[in-house]
C-alpha cells in the first residue's frame, strides 16, 4: 500500500512501511489535527467537493492554514491510482499542526498532510446501536469539527462493541439526542422523516446534508425518548450510506421501515448518477 505524505508545501507516494510522521507531531502529542474520510469507488472519492470545504471549515476552527485543495486532489488521486481496489475502499486525509514543542503551543513549521486508503468492510444492510451514558458538549469549542482528537469516540464505541452493536448514540447536555461516534441518526416520527439540528452539537454529515437534501427530511429539537417513540431509525455515514437500524439497546425495531427504504433507494440513485454531488 502507497500513502501520500508531505505537508502544505508538497508531498509524494511512500511506501506504508517508510511512511513516517514525527513523534512530535502536534497531531499526535496533543490531537491538534483534523480528518475526513470518503467512500472511494472505482477509484474515486465520493463527494470529494463537499468533504474539501469541511475539511477547510474544521481546519479554520482549529485556527490551521487553509489545505490547499488542489494540492489534497492531486495527493487522492495519486493514491487511488497506486492502490487499486476490487471493492470500495475507505480514502482518508489527515490534516495536523506539524512539528511543534511539547505542550499545546503549536509551532511554526507547515502542516502535515496524509492521505491513505485501505478497503472498506461490508455494511449489512441493518444494525444495531446502544445509547451510551454519556454526553457531546454542545458548547465545546470543537463541536462541530472533525477532529483528530476521537478517544471518547473510542471509549463510546468499545461499550457498543460489548453490548452487540456497532454504534453508539449520546445526547447533548440539554439531553437532546445528537449523533454517534461516527454516524448522524434519522428517525421517522408520525410519516416525517427527522434528524439533530446542529445546534445540538452533532457534526455536519456530507451523507446527512444529502438525505436533507435528496429524501424531505427536516432537522428538529429531538429529545432523547424519540428513540423509543420513533417507527423507524437509520444511521448516515460516508462508509454506511444509509443504515436501517433494527435494534436501539433493548428495543427491537424490525425490518426497514417505508421511509427508511425510501431514503435507502434515492441514496443509491442519486449517488451513482454524480460521484461529486
Amino acid at each position: 500500500m502507497k500513502i501520500w505524505l508531505g505537508d502544505t508545501t508538497g508531498g509524494g507516494l511512500v511506501h506504508e512501511e517508510d511512511a513516517t510522521v514525527s513523534v512530535v507531531d502536534h497531531g499526535f502529542t496533543v490531537g491538534d489535527g483534523v480528518f475526513e474520510t470518503m467512500k472511494a469507488v472505482g477509484g474515486q472519492a465520493f463527494a470529494l467537493t463537499r468533504h474539501l470545504h469541511r475539511l477547510t471549515r474544521s481546519a479554520r476552527g482549529l485556527g490551521l492554514p487553509d489545505p490547499d485543495h488542489e494540492l489534497v486532489r492531486e495527493a487522492c488521486a495519486e493514491v487511488l491510482s497506486a492502490n487499486p481496489l476490487d471493492g470500495p475502499g475507505r480514502l482518508r486525509i489527515t490534516y495536523t499542526g506539524g512539528p511543534s514543542p511539547l505542550g499545546s503551543d503549536r509551532g511554526g513549521a507547515p502542516a502535515t498532510l496524509v492521505v491513505a486508503l485501505g478497503a472498506a468492510k461490508p455494511r449489512p444492510a441493518s444494525t444495531a446501536v446502544v445509547t451510551v451514558p454519556w454526553t457531546r458538549n454542545e458548547h465545546a469549542p470543537t463541536t462541530g469539527l472533525k477532529t483528530t482528537s476521537y478517544a471518547d469516540n473510542v471509549v463510546m464505541l468499545a461499550y457498543a462493541a460489548k453490548r452487540g452493536a456497532s454504534e453508539a448514540l449520546f445526547v447533548n447536555t440539554a439531553g437532546l439526542l445528537c449523533e454517534g461516534t461516527g454516524s448522524n441518526v434519522f428517525v421517522a416520527l408520525g410519516g416525517r422523516l427527522l434528524t439533530p439540528k446542529l445546534s445540538a452539537g452533532c457534526l455536519a454529515g456530507i451523507t446527512r446534508a444529502l438525505v436533507l437534501e435528496w429524501c424531505d427530511a427536516e432537522e428538529a429539537d429531538l429529545p432523547l425518548s424519540v428513540l423509543a417513540e420513533a417507527d423507524e431509525v437509520f444511521l448516515t455515514s460516508s462508509l454506511r450510506d444509509v443504515q436501517a437500524v433494527h435494534r436501539i439497546d433493548d428495543r427491537e425495531l424490525g425490518e426497514p421501515g417505508p421511509l427508511t427504504r425510501a431514503a435507502t433507494a434515492a441514496f443509491e440513485v442519486r449517488a451513482a448518477a454524480d460521484i461529486d454531488p
